[in-house]
């Protein structure tokens, strides 16, 4: 089988420069967040705003999540290309506005543009490896391109910290400008993948009660993180909004011709056990790299930079292992046995996490957090290769960026969730307890809560229908045929 084999024929040429494009721009958009979490405190004690610290992580988590379903369907009506290119350009534009931010309201806002941005670049890219490529070869490229949210969890928080000391934090945003233009660059020999006999129907009544339902659930539980001082009736009130417009907007789509989520995809076992697969792992990725640095601080005594460090071989196995299992994808054309290995793993990891305590020397926590991010690792690719071989090409680009939704979901639901039984531990701790036996029991019952999550997603791995991923897909080919391709000259 020809290495460089694609459905449009390109040359080896282009498909590494299409293919260097997609990695350039991904790393940018996935860098974004692990930078900005070294250069935040630096960023509010100049602009203050402290009682904000969270909120342009959330415009921007908030954004993206909207962006990555609207424009996985949009781009199915104007072109991968064109809608991948007008995110590079919206990132770079927010980006220069972020730096040129003079406080912390300013920041919020062009935070939010970013988002859209970002969810373009985070979603497209696989997009576009699934039209280029045949069912077989998809896992082994997606592989690659799912190996760079690995290398920016261990680039960023490095770049972060040496952009912010030496040349100062605006340029943490000033940085994405030349690489976005690289990208544009690399990208310029991409076709402009559209679906054929596809009415430009915009459906206006599904995006506006999604974002609502989206920004209300995304506030309510930004809120809810500091119960304290967030009133209850408000936050039940965003809510009980949130329920009403996805309420709504279920409604909306099935009315719509051309909806931007068509339910009819969850009639679909593989697109929906795929949905909640991706939801599960994503939780428990947050879980180590959340709580993994905080035991490490708090119970062992590790300084900051030491417990970054630590997490070093936990994010590179994320990365090498997404790179094997689309290898493996690509040779066996199989993968529910993947799926199933994946939550195995990642159990594992979690349940050895879960047995930590005050005496737990540094190098079990190494191998312990290495484990679970192999397991993590492979669903990053798993995954999106799964939904698309189950779908035509006339799906691929919705199913591809629900994938990204999903995931981005598990994350935003996880993280106040483990965050509640923290707090709800060391609220009911015995007072006679030291403070580092009350933090240490409390990380313990996340990674306890955590195993409930990994065991459900095994069982659930167990319904997965496999189709064996051929050569080629006749369906496919047949949409190919038909597709409107315009090449750069």
């Amino acid at each position: 089988m020809n290495h460089y084999k694609s459905h449009y024929n390109l040359s080896k040429t282009k498909i590494t420069m299409i293919m260097a494009g997609l990695m350039v721009g991904l790393l940018v958009a996935a860098l974004d967040n692990s930078i900005l979490g070294t250069a935040m405190p630096r960023i509010i004690s100049n602009l203050q705003g402290m009682e904000y610290y969270v909120w342009p992580f959330t415009s921007y988590l908030l954004a993206s999540t909207v962006a990555v379903i609207l424009f996985g369907k949009l781009s199915d009506f104007y072109g991968r290309k064109n809608i991948l290119i007008a995110g590079i350009v919206t990132f770079i534009l927010s980006s220069i506005m972020c730096g040129f931010s003079s406080n912390i309201f300013e920041l919020i806002l062009f935070r939010g543009l970013q988002g859209i941005g970002g969810g373009i670049l985070i979603s497209i890219p696989f997009v576009v490896v699934g039209e280029i490529f045949s069912p077989r070869e998809r896992g082994k490229y997606m592989g690659i391109l799912a190996s760079v949210f690995g290398l920016s969890s261990v680039l960023g928080p490095i770049l972060g910290g040496i952009i912010t000391d030496t040349i100062g934090w605006r340029w943490v945003f000033f940085v994405n400008i030349p690489v976005g233009i690289a990208a544009i660059s690399l990208l310029y020999s991409l076709p402009n993948f559209k679906l054929p006999n596809v009415k430009k129907i915009i459906d206006y009544t599904g995006i506006i009660t999604f974002t609502l339902s989206l920004s209300a659930f995304f506030l309510a539980l930004t809120l809810a993180k500091d119960l304290q001082n967030s009133p209850l009736l408000e936050i039940g009130s965003l809510f009980i909004f949130s329920a009403v417009m996805l309420g709504i907007f279920i409604w909306a789509e099935k009315k719509a011709l051309e909806p931007i989520l068509p339910l009819k995809l969850f009639k679909n076992s593989i697109f929906t056990i795929s949905s909640v697969e991706n939801f599960l792992a994503s939780a428990l990725i947050f879980c180590g790299i959340i709580y993994v640095p905080l035991f490490a601080q708090g119970i062992i005594g590790m300084s900051a930079t030491n417990s970054g460090l630590i997490m070093i071989p936990m994010l590179l196995s994320l990365t090498l292992s997404s790179t094997i299992v689309g290898q493996i994808i690509s040779k066996t054309g199989k993968y529910k046995k993947l799926a199933i290995i994946e939550f195995i793993i990642t159990g594992v990891g979690i349940v050895l996490l879960a047995t930590m305590n005050q005496n737990t020397p540094y190098y079990l926590l190494l191998v312990y957090s290495t484990i679970l991010g192999i397991g993590s690792g492979m669903m990053y690719s798993l995954f999106t290769v799964i939904v698309q071989n189950a779908f035509s090409l006339r799906e691929i680009g919705i199913v591809t960026a629900s994938m990204q939704f999903f995931r981005n979901i598990g994350a935003t639901v996880a993280i106040p969730l483990f965050g509640y039984i923290m707090n709800i531990t060391m609220g009911s701790s015995v007072a006679l307890m030291g403070k580092t036996q009350i933090l240490a029991n409390s990380i313990q019952n996340v990674f306890l809560v955590a195993i409930s999550l990994a065991l459900a997603g095994l069982i659930i791995a167990f319904f997965l229908k496999e189709i064996p991923l051929g050569e080629e897909d006749p369906a496919i080919q047949k949409e190919i045929s038909e597709t409107v391709v315009d090449k750069a000259k």
